[in-house]
């Protein structure tokens, strides 16, 4: 498999990043021996690798993001292309989505706008994730103004394949190229069918007079857990962000289901905005015995310290034990500087605060967050689950919800997508699923330094994330949240070092 990709001259403010899943579910050390779970790391480290050295050569998002996935399509050991289950009917029906956004549409490459595409009922197409790229790319042929036929973003069936490989020189493969025996195996399985029909009845039925491709051993169909969709999160360098997803689906769906992944807004999401970023002092907090709760006595300080606690958070509140379920360790987003000109149709009206005597103007931000979610397709479908997620950043504050609280709020534990299974949850595997994430924050402002009596960690945080020096490049805050018993993730944390080291996770805590 090979792939050119167009590259920018130079590269831009932002450092790359990105993060994969390789399918949540319910996962645990007795069906993830030590070996099967090497492997699944070593693909997944393999992949990661490759693509960001792609990005830190000024691969755009989309096309780091659309190479991981087809990487993953290629592996047996995933739910995606080559490996998926099967049907209720004993078919394979594959689906793929790809969307973009860019914290600063203005700059290259070219087309950053929110935009989406997704494809289903896919069965021959080597990479269903390629597939879905091209009917994204449709509309650009004319600069984006094609008429109705090219600028649908939802589209499935033999009539779409046909013209990805008459069109699009995509990869044509034959029905026995999707089939594995560890995917049979699991569909007669939960069928509850006896063996008078096997897989190697299965490939026979194909071509009689070819021998069975595939392994003959069986021996890890019991251990190998039916993982869910797979995906991928990009930051390129000009602060493009783009998601990738593809999936066989649930085993034994019905034919003809379509799940969450080719759904725009249940299983993945990319968007950019601009929004306030209001000043709040930083106030230390004086122990008084004048304050009380509810109505207190000093209702212009309670407010002020009401707003700077939410704004600041632990920072304020050191002492504070962090959320149980931390996402990542990775570094958080860096603010800086940004022209986003063309995104400010009307300037900001000043705003009087209830600390100042004066008024002063409220600044402004560009914002951008990407996801790809993995699990119950039809709980996400429910829930408009990764929608939902950007919803909450958007349409909170000032100060707004961050990009972890969110996905946490609803895919992690007791969260929104749990609590949609009511009392089935823990016995269909209804609610069950993770979302992996990238935010972006982009402030027309340098942020100045901590006063002196923020917290040590703060600081600490403060010169590490490069809030402090206009130097550093742009970060992106790589985030993830689950319910359920794992989520196969990979993504780059700094060590103790300061240097970013490839990581794969897939419980809560370290395997």
């Amino acid at each position: 498999m090979t792939f050119t990709f167009t590259q920018p001259s130079a590269l831009g403010p932002f450092k790359p990043t990105l993060i994969l899943h390789g399918g949540a579910g319910s996962l645990s050390r007795a069906n993830l021996p030590p070996d099967l779970y090497a492997r699944y790391r070593t693909s997944l480290i393999r992949y990661l690798t490759v693509t960001r050295d792609l990005l830190n050569s000024g691969t755009p998002a989309l096309d780091a993001a659309c190479h991981a996935v087809a990487l993953l399509e290629d592996d047996p050991l995933f739910n995606c292309g080559r490996g998926s289950v099967f049907t209720e009917s004993g078919t394979i029906e594959m689906e793929a989505s790809v969307m973009v956004s860019s914290v600063d549409p203005a700059g290259p490459p070219a087309g950053g706008i929110k935009r989406a595409a997704a494809v289903s009922l896919i069965k021959n197409t080597r990479h269903p994730i390629l597939l879905a790229k091209e009917v994204l790319l449709e509309a650009d042929e004319d600069g984006g103004l094609g008429g109705t036929s090219t600028m649908h973003c939802q589209l499935s069936g033999r009539e779409l394949e046909e013209w990805g490989w008459r069109e699009r020189a995509l990869e044509k493969k034959p029905d026995r190229w999707f089939w594995t025996k560890k995917r049979w195996e699991e569909h007669r399985k939960g069928l509850h069918h006896d063996d008078t029909y096997s897989f190697n009845n299965l490939v026979a039925s194909l071509d009689a007079y070819s021998e069975s491709p595939f392994e003959d051993d069986d021996s890890e169909v019991d251990e190998i857990p039916s993982q869910g969709t797979v995906g991928a999160v990009c930051l390129d360098s000009w602060g493009n962000l783009a998601v990738a997803t593809s999936t066989g689906g649930l085993t034994n769906k019905k034919a003809g289901r379509i799940g969450d992944t080719p759904t725009i807004g249940a299983g993945f999401w990319a968007e950019a905005w601009e929004e306030e970023s209001v000043n709040v002092p930083q106030v230390r907090p004086r122990p008084s015995s004048r304050r009380t709760s509810g109505l207190g006595k000093l209702p212009v300080l309670d407010q002020i310290l009401s707003q700077a606690n939410e704004s600041l958070g632990s920072c304020l509140n050191p002492s504070q034990p962090e959320h149980p379920y931390q996402p990542l360790t990775g570094a958080p987003p860096v603010y800086s500087p940004s022209t986003t000109a063309s995104y400010q149709p009307y300037p900001s009206p000043p705003v009087r605060h209830p600390w100042s005597s004066s008024t002063q103007p409220i600044r402004k931000r560009r914002r951008a967050v990407a996801m790809s979610g993995t699990g119950n397709g039809d709980s996400f479908l429910r829930l408009n689950a990764v929608r939902t997620v950007a919803a909450l950043c958007r349409l909170s504050g000032p100060p707004s919800v961050s990009l972890a609280d969110a996905v946490r709020t609803v895919t992690g534990p007791n969260g929104e997508l749990q609590r949609s299974a009511g009392d089935r949850w823990g016995r269909t595997g209804e609610g069950q699923g993770g979302i992996i994430g990238i935010e972006v924050i982009d402030e027309e402002h340098e942020e100045e330094d901590p006063q002196p009596w923020a917290a040590d960690d703060c600081k600490k945080r403060t010169t590490e994330w490069g809030v402090s020096s206009s130097k550093k490049k742009k970060r992106g805050h790589v985030v993830s949240a689950f319910n359920c018993g794992g989520l196969f993730r990979a993504y780059y944390e700094l060590d103790e070092s300061g240097v970013e080291m490839p990581k794969v996770m897939v419980f809560h805590e370290e395997y």
